[in-house]
């Protein structure tokens, strides 16, 4: 008997490690002040009150999670090229949601002379 439960035991916990080894989708990013980037709309005035750095952040991560391989060292190194698939900023595959936003942060980045 004590033998059956050691095997589930170790069966449960190797199915627990499987499970948390797995390759999970990716998620979009959502932020406190914006909201999130794959479905929300991002509104200027609240796109102002962030910095250069933060909208850097938050546009190239959603370049970043649709697969794009970054070609400046300072993105590389933020984000990395593990799993990109795609060169060209403009082949991205973003959703209308992605598509305004990134728009819409590179607006403020330009007003805020980022």
């Amino acid at each position: 008997m004590r033998s059956i439960t050691l095997r589930m035991s170790i069966a449960l916990i190797g199915g627990a490690i499987a499970v948390l080894a797995s390759p999970q989708p990716a998620r979009a990013n959502c932020y406190e002040l914006i909201g999130c980037a794959d479905k929300d709309y991002f509104k200027g005035s609240d796109l102002m009150q962030l910095g250069c750095q933060p909208l850097w952040e938050v546009r190239n991560t959603i370049y970043k999670e649709n697969g794009y391989c970054f070609h400046t060292s300072k993105a590389i190194k933020a984000f990395g090229n593990a799993g990109c698939k795609y060169d060209d900023a403009g082949a991205v595959p973003l959703n209308a949601a992605e598509r305004y936003n990134v728009k819409a942060i590179k607006k403020a980045e330009a007003k805020k002379g980022c």
